[in-house]
């Protein structure tokens, strides 16, 4: 199926490793072009060369998206190089740990900071582009936000925040043809999975108490199928949803996970 999306500049934040190195692949296997944004320069450009020797047009910049003249700048940057932004995936973040026990209201502060603020700041700046384009923007949120998960508030209320926010933008866009929607994934294995997972005296005991209890097939759900329902709310066969919380997951947040 064409999604359509040829030429048109996405920008992908954490677009380096994990889940957003699947949704910048998918990006240019559908031939637009992804800007990935993360802050290790060696990740950046090994995906940018595999890309490119792939014949795929694409774009790596590094930044720490933490500060706000840096989100700025980025999105002046991809602007200055292209002339248009077509899309905005928010991906970067990541889950550390700051519970209401283990944590403190200064770490629950830089949490939010590292997983939501960029969230907003981005969207801010690429507004002005994304109405010019009636583009689209997917907010990558967790299963955390819905269910909890115990000894992570921050990360919990970012991500809770962003879904809050998918709705709140898609209002507020209306007028301007902007779409906003956001994917929920759960049990994905990516880097930062499987170095959660190492943690525990026997990882592998650890991943199958996880995966038993994951109703459709038993499995993880892999970082492709996130980046394939991505691309598809970016796209313009999707052009009609806005406002919505798609849950990517095998059935791990609402089917009874006793089922067996």
């Amino acid at each position: 199926m064409d999604l359509g999306l040829k030429g048109k500049v996405i920008i992908v934040t954490g677009g380096t490793k994990g889940i957003g190195e699947a949704i910048s692949k998918a990006i240019a296997a559908e031939d637009g072009i992804p800007v990935f944004i993360g802050r290790t320069k060696d990740h950046g450009e090994k995906l940018l060369k595999e890309l490119q020797n792939d014949g795929k047009a694409a774009y790596f910049i590094s930044g720490d998206l933490n500060d706000v003249q840096t989100c700025e700048q980025i999105v002046k940057e991809v602007v200055e190089k292209f002339g248009s932004i077509y899309g905005l995936v928010n991906n970067a973040g990541a889950n550390d740990s700051i519970g209401l026990e283990n944590g403190s209201p200064e770490k629950f502060r830089k949490s939010l900071n590292s997983n939501l603020n960029h969230y907003y700041n981005m969207a801010h700046f690429c507004l002005e582009s994304l109405k010019k384009s009636k583009g689209s923007i997917v907010n990558i949120s967790s299963k955390t936000a819905i269910t909890g998960q115990g000894g992570t508030s921050g990360y919990a209320a970012a991500k809770g925040a962003q879904l809050a926010l998918t709705r709140e933008w898609a209002v507020e866009l209306l007028p301007y043809g902007v779409r906003v929607n956001a994917v929920i994934p759960a049990e994905v294995m990516t880097p930062l999975y499987e170095s959660w997972l190492s943690s525990f005296k026997n990882p592998e005991e650890k991943r199958s108490s996880i995966t038993g209890k994951i109703p459709l097939g038993k499995r993880m759900t892999t970082s492709e199928e996130i980046a394939a329902s991505v691309v598809f709310l970016l796209s313009e066969k999707s052009a009609h949803t806005t406002g919505q919380h798609l849950v990517v997951d095998g059935g791990y947040t609402h089917l009874d996970r006793s089922i067996t």
